[in-house]
């Protein structure tokens, strides 16, 4: 050791911040955020027009039914949907608004044009892909892939009654005529 120079010792000292970040909480817990099971029997709430935060990707992919109301408001309505392999949403026009559907998982390719007969819009989507569909479009999603193709939509206004659970397709087509 050096003349003058004293031992140095390294005493730790618990720092009087509970967080890891000098005093300020995180922002978030995982335990903060409840699991849910979208799409099954137990979970087929129609949450709206509540005040409601929801992990829209993973209860898209998580719905196991053709379409579930998530959350109708009075000018606003998200479904979830999952469209079996080879199956699509059917040829549909909205023509008091619109809609937009983005694809979480699964391949899809989706149509539209001016007429029924005339689907000149043609386009193949993915994981992450946005459609948007404007108020008085013919359009339809078909599944392309090899497993369920699972999206969201969003309707402005909402298109169907508050609480709806189609399971199937078939479902979905025989609750709709029965309506109009």
């Amino acid at each position: 050791m050096m003349k003058g120079m004293s031992t140095l010792y390294y005493i730790p000292i618990p720092t009087i911040y509970p967080y890891a970040y000098r005093g300020h909480p995180p922002i978030h817990h995982p335990a903060d955020f409840p699991r849910h099971d979208y799409g099954k029997k137990d979970q087929q709430t129609d949450h709206g027009s509540e005040p409601f935060v929801v992990n829209i990707a993973e209860a898209a992919k998580q719905n196991q039914t053709f379409r579930t109301a998530l959350w109708t408001g009075d000018h606003l309505q998200v479904t979830l949907m999952s469209i079996d392999v080879g199956e699509d949403i059917g040829l549909e026009v909205h023509h008091d608004h619109d809609q937009f559907l983005r694809i979480e998982s699964g391949q899809g390719f989706v149509q539209m044009g001016d007429h029924e007969d005339q689907l000149d819009f043609e386009r193949s989507v993915y994981p992450g892909y946005s459609i948007m569909v404007p108020a008085g479009k013919w359009h339809n999603l078909t599944n392309i892939g090899n497993r369920p193709l699972k999206l969201y939509s969003i309707y402005a206004p909402p298109e169907h009654p508050y609480g709806t659970v189609h399971e199937t397709k078939e479902i979905a087509e025989a609750e709709e005529h029965h309506h109009y």
